[in-house]
């Protein structure tokens, strides 16, 4: 049985390269992985067969990137398609709005509890069958969802279809650690935020095309189908990446004492928790902005609609500025360092703004605040969850887990703060991101210490 993370860690200084250290290994190896389970290219090409090794390699690559982006995709799907629904759901099931807004909760607590289930059992049993029973599962319930007779059976099978697409979320975040290492692994996770960022902006979208079409239940329908086309690309495509000797034997005890491992590791809880409080910022700004821009600043559903697919696409192009420039060039504590400053920058410009201190500003300025604040998510979100999966080479299933829960929960505690003072005033929303910003930054500081020698953040927890 495995030791947990922080009893080995002491006994043990295993250390994972730096940035620097992990592209100059890179350049020498001969191989590095890339895809589940397939070896990349060595730096000869084969014999007898020239260039087929490296074309292999880059779409085999390129396939998994499609596959977890997909699954990182999928519970933005689920919860945002369904909202331009919400009133014909209260309609149809004759339920008081109160009532079908709890499943929306309901999906959200399932997909942040049901990564604490689905990451240990990704480290006692691989990747690939937890993840597929959780697809299967998905698909079930949200079949089921979509010929509901009441609210109360639907809020029940939202509950389940959200358990069952944490799997999804919690073991991307493994299978990339379990193939990617260093300045490699920000990489991808910038890629993976492309995904994940395109995925809510569109997501409304399409469910509003699909009542033109069809009631409420249709988009169910449509995201079973999205369910099936992903459980069966998982199936062939996506083969195991976690070897059995990297496997725990544990049973439910030894998950406990790992994730406890992982907890008691400072700088490792320092990375989640500011990582999370991030995201409870963004998670504010979602939750308010609607109110904010239409009924304050007077703004139309169409112009809201615009402002937060340009805020989105500001997301989007600082994570690939990450991913593509910094990354290599500029060490990860510093980006990390440099989003947080502007989030917490943005989040006090807006404070100031929504509490009156330079007058009657109006919309564009908010908006312009808005802007850079949820633009620096590109550099905070991928290096945060990057510099903490770098320690967690022997639970990366478990420390994914205890990363996305610990979003969710804090970020849907942030929530309904900003309603806290009514619709008729912005700073309830502005004050808690200053907070949120202020915090992880000194979480950021204060237990992760990003100014100590890059062999001690980079310490390996292993097991």
């Amino acid at each position: 049985m495995p030791d947990s993370g922080a009893s080995r860690a002491q006994r043990e200084d295993e250390h994972i390269p730096t940035s620097s250290e992990g592209a100059a290994l890179s350049a020498q190896a001969t191989a590095t992985p890339t895809a589940a389970g397939v070896p990349a290219a060595p730096t000869i090409t084969a014999p007898g067969l020239p260039g087929a090794p490296t074309t292999t390699a880059r779409r085999a690559g390129l396939l998994v990137t499609l596959v977890l982006g997909g699954l990182t995709a999928l519970p933005p799907l689920s919860m945002d398609m369904y909202l331009p629904a919400l009133p014909e759901v209260t309609g149809s099931l004759n339920s008081p709005a109160a009532t079908v807004q709890l499943t929306l909760t309901a999906c959200l607590t399932g997909m942040a509890l049901g990564q604490l289930v689905v990451g240990p059992m990704s480290d006692r049993w691989g990747r690939r069958k937890p993840l597929l029973l959780g697809m299967i599962v998905y698909v079930l319930a949200t079949a089921i969802c979509a010929v509901a007779p009441t609210a109360e059976l639907l809020i029940g099978f939202r509950l389940l279809q959200g358990l069952a697409g944490a799997a999804g979320i919690v073991i991307s975040r493994a299978v990339v650690r379990d193939l990617y290492d260093g300045d490699e692994m920000a990489r991808f996770f910038s890629t993976l935020m492309l995904i994940s960022g395109v995925a809510p902006v569109v997501a409304p979208v399409i469910g509003g095309q699909v009542l033109q079409f069809t009631d409420w239940r249709g988009i169910f329908v449509v995201l079973t189908g999205v369910g099936v086309l992903l459980t069966l690309v998982v199936w062939k495509w996506l083969h195991e990446t976690l070897p059995e000797s990297r496997r725990h034997t544990g049973g439910v005890g030894d998950a406990l004492r790992t994730m406890r491992g992982l907890l008691a590791d400072r700088v490792f809880t320092g990375y989640m928790i500011a990582g999370s409080l991030a995201f409870a910022a963004l998670f504010a700004y979602v939750s308010a902005s609607p109110f904010v821009v239409q009924e304050i600043y007077g703004a139309s559903p169409q112009t809201f609609s615009l402002l937060f697919g340009i805020n989105s696409i500001g997301l989007i192009a600082v994570g690939q500025i990450n991913g593509k420039l910094l990354v290599g060039r500029v060490s990860l504590d510093k980006a990390l360092g440099f989003g947080l400053t502007v989030i917490s920058v943005a989040a006090l410009a807006l404070l100031l703004m929504t509490s009156g201190v330079f007058g009657d500003v109006g919309l564009l300025p908010v908006a312009a605040g808005l802007f850079v604040l949820m633009s620096a998510m590109g550099l905070a979100m991928p290096n945060t969850n990057t510099q903490a999966l770098m320690r967690t080479k022997h639970a990366a299933g478990s420390a994914s887990a205890l990363l996305g829960t610990s979003q969710f929960l804090i970020g849907a505690v942030a929530s309904p703060l900003v309603g806290i003072a009514g619709e008729a005033t912005a700073v309830p929303m502005a004050v808690v991101q200053v907070v949120c910003a202020l915090s992880a930054m000194a979480c950021f500081l204060l237990l992760c210490r990003p100014w100590r020698n890059s062999g001690d953040s980079r310490a390996a927890l292993t097991g």
